[in-house]
């Protein structure tokens, strides 16, 4: 039974992969942002914004134009204005204009609303964007750390086949007991079976990628260059400093209060009178297309609503709500500045450290099972200690590619904070 077993762990399973597109860091940064849905949407909002603030200025320029026509067949016949005597059909066109001279404010509360709500829509651009992109550095850091992990599979199954072969070698001579070779055999197995699980994370971390940047299939990262992660370049005083002033959620926080006072402001209009200056002009006939008669009139309107239900004040007590609860929005977001950043901050240093030991401890591990193979081999020590050290250096390996795209995660999860870029993106070549 033991020699089938062993027979059986000297079969090899392997299959090539199938050759799949390959993408930089960059080229990832730049496909995946452009069709994540919440950047998408961001984008389309910011877009409206826009529109809206070129509309609420060019009231203070342009009057509203309206223009209507009609034509109507008469039963009976009645005097038509255009041709001054009876007829059994009548046609009007007209062109009216109206340009607001005072609204209470309403025309200047409701522009500066309006320069609010853009300036909204435009942080909140450029947090989707930093939110997208740190979800496509998730991606393609677990394509990387996925590759790796499976390498660090692979060598681990090459170990064990090479201690595989000394333990049976040793069986032979007699110098141990087949109980080790079995030990090893267990090794082997298990070893074999990291390698399929790593296998299978490859394979979703790649499609996982692919849909990140829009492709419809597997996608597989390219290399970053082995470069130790930079400092920040900033302390934390700083980095707090930059959050709440240039933040995306600090902006729009603030954009949203300034919004929230203009609608207020503007609602206030509705109290005072309004005051316009009309013209029309009009043509009258008894055809469609009238040109028998025209009119023209310039005058002023003044319309000034005294009551209407209530509604003023229940859309005045509405806006303030929604002022005081984008003020205490704001307010929560400054207080939690300190916080938030201080936990980004502190996290990539945090990682940065745990990477240096992490390389240190993969290297002692590495030593640890040297030694502990030649002291097997010379026959100081036992099977079990030759497997503790091999499940040490497997485990210190992994541990390193986790701390290795930690540290890239935790810098770009403290520049979505931030909204601005604290070191460039890392390409294969660069230095």
């Amino acid at each position: 039974m033991i020699a089938l077993l062993l027979l059986a762990a000297t079969v090899g399973h392997g299959a090539a992969p199938d050759t799949i597109p390959v993408m930089t860091l960059s080229e990832a940064l730049a496909a995946g942002v452009a069709v994540t849905p919440a950047y998408v949407t961001s984008v389309g909002a910011l877009e409206n914004a826009e529109w809206g603030r070129r509309a609420a200025r060019l009231t203070f320029l342009l009057p509203t134009i309206t223009t209507s026509a009609s034509y109507q067949e008469l039963s009976t016949s009645q005097f038509n204005i255009g041709i001054g005597s009876a007829a059994s059909a009548f046609g009007v066109a007209a062109i009216d204009a109206r340009y607001d001279l005072f609204t209470g404010g309403r025309k200047l509360y409701t522009a500066r609303q309006a320069s609010a709500e853009f300036d909204r829509a435009a942080a909140g651009e450029l947090g989707a964007r930093f939110l997208a992109a740190l979800e496509v550095e998730r991606d393609y850091y677990a394509v990387l750390g996925a590759r790796e992990l499976l390498e660090v599979a692979r060598q681990r199954q090459v170990r064990a086949d090479e201690q595989f072969a000394l333990a049976r070698a040793r069986v032979v001579s007699g110098a141990t007991v087949q109980s080790d070779s079995l030990q090893l055999l267990l090794e082997r197995q298990r070893a074999e079976t990291d390698v399929i699980n790593r296998e299978a994370d490859l394979t979703v971390a790649r499609l996982q990628l692919g849909r990140r940047v829009g492709i419809g299939g597997p996608v597989d990262a390219a290399a970053l260059p082995d470069l130790p992660p930079p400092a920040l370049g900033i302390d934390l005083e700083e980095a707090i400093h930059l959050a709440v002033s240039q933040g995306p959620a600090w902006r729009a926080a603030r954009a949203g209060e300034r919004a929230a006072d203009a609608a207020l402001k503007a609602q206030r209009g509705a109290y005072l009178p309004t005051v316009a200056l009309t013209a029309n002009y009009s043509a009258f006939d008894d055809k469609f297309f009238p040109s028998a008669t025209t009119r023209r009139a310039v005058g002023f309107a003044v319309s000034w609503p005294l009551w209407n239900g209530g509604q003023r004040e229940v859309q005045m007590q509405q806006l303030r709500t929604a002022r005081r609860v984008a003020q205490v929005v704001r307010e929560d977001l400054e207080r939690g500045a300190r916080r938030d950043v201080t936990e980004a901050w502190t996290g990539y240093e945090v990682s940065r450290r745990t990477l240096e030991i992490a390389e240190q401890a993969s290297r002692v591990a590495a030593e640890v099972l040297r030694v502990q193979r030649a002291r097997y081999q010379a026959g100081a020590s036992t099977v079990l200690e030759l497997l503790d050290a091999q499940t040490q250096l497997a485990e210190a390996e992994a541990n390193l590619v986790t701390a290795r795209y930690g540290v890239h995660l935790s810098r770009a999860g403290l520049e979505a904070i931030l909204g601005v870029r604290l070191s460039p993106v890392l390409d294969p070549g660069a230095q």
